[in-house]
């Protein structure tokens, strides 16, 4: 009879046998990170047999070391349930969005409206992954617009302070928006924008964020050095806020991009020690967040450009497992590596079909995806150069790369 396994149980058994690894062969692997603290080999493995039998949960401690032995984040592993944010508004101010917008244009700017501010902000970078690009970008505009006509009303230092913060975070936010419409001047304007406010409020984590961006926007023109330059530059302004897990994870993406593998592995255990030391967040869906479940996402990437199918797949596999339909952009990412690993062991029908996929997805970042989307179809061309499937993939990419821009 088949027994229904934790997903956690399930994955610590697929990454060992992913690497040809026996039981003891991973309780090795494991007791090289745990220090001389651990008890005997013999009784790691016997708890190891019961966690991939799922009968004991593995301790915080234990986690942290599974996920090390297998180079990936702790909570990527085993995932924390995410907070329902709806109605949270009203529930901590007592005002709809009607009525703060009211006191903003009176500029009435108590605790409560700040208060209240800081939420409707939060709100909208949460709706980041699945609210329609041209309709969250006026949101965000029109709340900046807002937002900076209080920097004109009688502020006390420390309300200046945030209001600078507050549109440092919706300059950010319609940047990244901007960007996924494929208005690239427009949206390095306005990250330039949020890294002035950030440095104006002191508001390092906005820096480090500005940079983020400026790494993003790097790694999809395919300037890997610019890339590994923004992530420096990043990191030594945020420190180890949050931003530095995905600034590394940048660094990785471009060093595979360049081939240097060891620059790829250095950088991704750099980001999973930030984010392992880190408290679990409070709201995994903010944009501007680092979800410690997207570290696989990271590395699938990075796989994936290396050439190393296996890793590449099984996270691809994990990314779909674990994520739902507020995170379609990975979502896509991962059918798109499942359709390179497809090219490359000769299945052109599931490469063809889960490229087809990926570009259904509503919900783009235009210049990414036709990164992802051209990486795929060099491979198409260079291996069934004269196959129907593929040609059909490059027309359907070509309409996308076409397709009109949102305003």
């Amino acid at each position: 009879m088949a027994v229904n396994l934790p997903a956690w149980a399930e994955r610590i058994r697929r990454e060992r046998v992913l690497r040809g690894w026996s039981q003891a062969d991973a309780v090795r692997a494991l007791l090289t990170h745990g220090g001389d603290s651990l008890p005997g080999r013999e009784h790691v493995l016997r708890r190891w047999k019961s966690w991939e039998a799922g009968e004991h949960k593995p301790d915080d401690r234990y986690q942290g070391l599974i996920a090390a032995t297998f180079g990936t984040a702790r909570h990527a592993m085993f995932p924390v349930g995410r907070r329902d944010a709806s109605g949270e508004l009203v529930a901590a101010t007592g005002m709809d969005t009607l009525e703060v917008i009211a006191r903003v244009r009176r500029s009435d700017l108590d605790g409560t409206t700040l208060d209240a501010l800081r939420l409707t902000v939060d709100r909208l970078c949460t709706e980041y992954a699945y609210v329609p690009a041209e309709q969250l970008v006026v949101d965000g505009r029109e709340w900046l617009g807002r937002v900076a006509d209080l920097r004109d009303g009688r502020l006390t230092l420390a309300q200046h302070r945030e209001v600078l913060s507050l549109a440092g975070w919706l300059a950010l936010l319609v940047g990244c928006l901007e960007f996924d419409a494929g208005h690239e001047p427009a949206a390095e304007a306005t990250r330039r924008a949020a890294l002035s406010l950030g440095q104006e409020s002191g508001d390092r984590e906005i820096e480090g964020w500005a940079q983020e961006m400026r790494a993003w926007f790097a790694l999809t023109s395919g300037d890997y050095r610019g890339v590994v330059a923004a992530a420096r530059a990043g990191t030594e302004a945020a420190k180890d806020h949050s931003v530095s897990v995905q600034l590394a994870a940048q660094k990785a993406k471009a060093w595979a991009r360049i081939g240097d593998r060891r620059q790829v592995e250095v950088a991704l255990d750099r980001g999973r020690q930030i984010l392992d030391a880190l408290p679990y967040p409070d709201n995994v869906a903010h944009h501007f967040v680092v979800d410690p479940s997207k570290f696989d996402f990271y590395a699938m990437d990075c796989y994936r450009t290396l050439g190393d199918d296996a890793m590449a797949e099984n996270l691809a596999e994990e990314v779909l497992r674990t994520t739902g339909d507020r995170s379609p952009m990975r979502r896509a990412e991962a059918r798109f590596t499942l359709g390179v690993v497809a090219a490359r062991t000769g299945n052109l029908e599931g490469a063809v079909d889960s490229g087809r996929a990926a570009i259904a997805n509503a919900r783009t970042s235009l210049p990414h995806f036709v990164m992802l989307g051209q990486e795929l179809a060099r491979l198409l061309q260079r291996r069934y150069p004269g196959e129907k499937d593929t040609h059909a993939f490059l027309e359907q990419l070509r309409a996308l790369s076409r397709a009109p821009k949102a305003s």
